[in-house]
């Protein structure tokens, strides 16, 4: 297991989400995954991240061939009902799309054959069970490169089994690691906290992203911005979202 730091319970002075001004990892298309079930259900949610300072959008419907079966028309099509949805209500906010590609069999099938969404630099959001890692992840990430993708793990805090040496063996790989906001006031569990907080400490995380699966979620990211692991995050000097 990671070795834990200590956690601190300071609160400080709120840091607003503007300083990232780019949410890249949330599900607010409506209808396609376990994310927002209706288009209401979106917009409230939008307007909650553009209130915390998020300028930018960039929603990532799960590609998972058991349960979500989501393509690029589907992603695109639901896309443009949220941006016509968002100018008929005059809400001021950018909205891409990408996705969170789920690594199984099915996955590995579609490495260079088809054209992968991607966000930013050509940057692919990828996950994978919470109960292992697959058996030949560093061969699958290995292809991604080759085809010129360029790999973020999405919260790798809340992969229990993860250890210090797998944490350092993806980062020596180029895979760019993505941290969950809600793990900073232990919404997932206090282990999860302090996972995040030690990837914290190690300078190791290059994105943030909201995760958003609906409205109740969304009212608690305040609460981040007063955590002292959020300041050490920004203090860090190491996330790229004002960059996408």
């Amino acid at each position: 297991m990671l070795s834990w730091f200590k956690s601190s319970k300071q609160k400080l002075d709120p840091i607003s989400f503007s300083v990232l001004k780019t949410d890249m990892h949330s599900h607010l298309i409506p209808g396609i995954d376990d994310g927002a079930q209706d288009l209401d259900s979106s917009i409230k949610i939008i307007k909650e991240l553009s209130s915390l300072g998020f300028t930018k959008l960039i929603t990532t419907p799960h590609i998972m061939s058991d349960f979500y079966f989501n393509t690029e028309e589907t992603i695109t099509n639901g896309l443009l009902r949220l941006r016509e949805e968002l100018e008929k209500q005059n809400i001021d906010i950018e909205i891409a799309a990408a996705a969170e590609y789920y690594i199984d069999y099915e996955f590995e099938k579609k490495l260079s054959k088809e054209k992968l969404l991607t966000f930013g630099d050509n940057y692919l959001l990828v996950e994978f069970s919470f109960i292992e890692k697959p058996k030949n992840i560093f061969d699958i990430i290995f292809k991604l490169q080759i085809d010129g993708y360029k790999i973020v793990l999405a919260h790798p805090e809340r992969y229990a089994f993860l250890q210090e040496k797998d944490l350092e063996d993806f980062q020596n790989r180029g895979v760019l690691l993505q941290m969950n906001l809600l793990s900073l006031i232990g919404y997932y569990s206090q282990p999860i906290k302090k996972q995040a907080e030690w990837l914290i400490d190690n300078q190791m995380i290059s994105f943030v992203g909201t995760d958003c699966h609906n409205f109740n979620q969304s009212l608690l990211y305040e609460k981040c911005q007063k955590e002292k692991s959020w300041h050490n995050l920004i203090d860090s000097d190491m996330l790229l979202n004002n960059t996408l």
